[in-house]
């Protein structure tokens, strides 16, 4: 498909539930702490495995203090849920959403636990994620797998949507937020404003085995085609790794002492990388990004994630008729088609082991 056209998918007609080859929708999340209670163990269950000095846990923590140790990724959640049912509902597709974490509750394996005794067999997983990656794929799909062998031979069966960085739906929603974002500043500014796009910077060697930073570019080329912004950058964010090890760069502070010294006055950042405004969002974005900016006396603004932007949710609804109607259009725009809807192979997105 075009950039330029993209129809809408069909609606699906009210549907016997007792005939879809699906009993039940999973949305699959990362999780965050509710509390300051929660906080500790929360990133005690993030970083298991893995070789992080107790010392940067702690500086971690307190991140989450800042805003009273309560993330806001699970009310957003709640949020996207309660949406995505109404919009299913608003169709004809009565197929009930249970949710599962991989690093807080509602835990992933209680959730299969849950579906287990429900009688469910067979779901279709919404993994928050929009991008192809070890820690944005293949990790959640390894923790639904571990869960289920704990749960059993009565786990369900789960399948994941495909995904969606290029879905014209994705685009749009990014595409408003931007604009929002832009309209925050004056006309001078927002007439030279530099847009930088945002992700998640992770080890070099793992995004040499996926297709994140090819991903993550093309969903910035097909915001900026529709923008059309004098200027857009791409940068990354939320490094966590030892200086020894490389990982995606520039770091967006980095981007903005640059684009200062080019002269720039204003800039816009838009954290496409992210489905919602969690805290890796709020302090790296709005507390030390925005520091950088005041310190430098650039003008600065934020956009939004697509949250539950109506666009987002009924692409979630799209991608899920997809799968439970065949011969549905699978929508895309530019020239990468469609994302397969299984993983290509045993080194798609870079198998790293882990540390049980």
């Amino acid at each position: 498909m075009t950039d330029s056209v993209a129809p809408a998918a069909p609606d699906a007609a009210t549907l016997d539930a007792s005939t879809l080859p699906y009993d039940s929708i999973l949305v699959v999340s990362f999780g965050g702490p509710e509390g300051m209670d929660d906080v500790l163990p929360f990133l005690e269950n993030v970083l298991r495995g893995r070789n992080v000095p107790r010392e940067r846990m702690l500086e971690v923590a307190h991140h989450y203090e800042l805003f009273g140790g309560v993330s806001p990724i699970n009310q957003q959640n709640r949020d996207l849920i309660a949406a995505l049912r109404k919009s299913l509902e608003e169709h004809g597709i009565a197929l009930p959403i249970y949710w599962g974490n991989r690093n807080w509750r509602p835990l992933l394996l209680d959730t299969l636990r849950e579906m287990a005794r429900d009688g469910r067999r067979h779901a279709l997983a919404y993994i928050t994620s929009a991008y192809s990656s070890y820690s944005g794929c293949r990790q959640y799909l390894e923790d639904i797998e571990r869960a289920q062998r704990e749960v059993g031979p009565d786990a369900p069966q789960v399948d994941a949507l495909r995904k969606f960085y290029n879905h014209p739906d994705f685009i749009a929603a990014n595409v408003d937020r931007v604009r929002a974002a832009l309209n925050m500043l004056s006309e001078p500014e927002r007439s030279e404003a530099v847009v930088v796009f945002t992700a998640h910077s992770i080890p070099l060697r793992m995004a040499q085995s996926s297709r994140y930073e090819s991903q993550l570019h093309e969903t910035a080329r097909l915001i900026a085609g529709a923008l059309k912004p004098p200027r857009w950058e791409f940068a990354y964010q939320s490094r966590s790794g030892p200086p020894s090890q490389p990982w995606l760069e520039p770091d967006i502070c980095d981007t903005l002492r640059v684009l200062k010294d080019e002269g720039a006055e204003a800039v816009v950042i838009a954290p496409i990388g992210f489905l919602s405004d969690h805290v890796e969002v709020l302090y790296d974005l709005d507390v030390e990004a925005r520091q950088v900016a005041e310190t430098l006396g650039l003008k600065m603004a934020r956009a939004r994630t697509v949250g539950t932007h109506p666009a987002f949710v009924d692409m979630i609804r799209q991608l899920i008729v997809e799968r439970i109607q065949p011969g549905t259009e699978r929508r895309s725009l530019g020239s990468d088609g469609p994302s397969p809807d299984a993983c290509h192979g045993i080194d798609c997105c870079g198998v790293i082991p882990r540390r049980e």
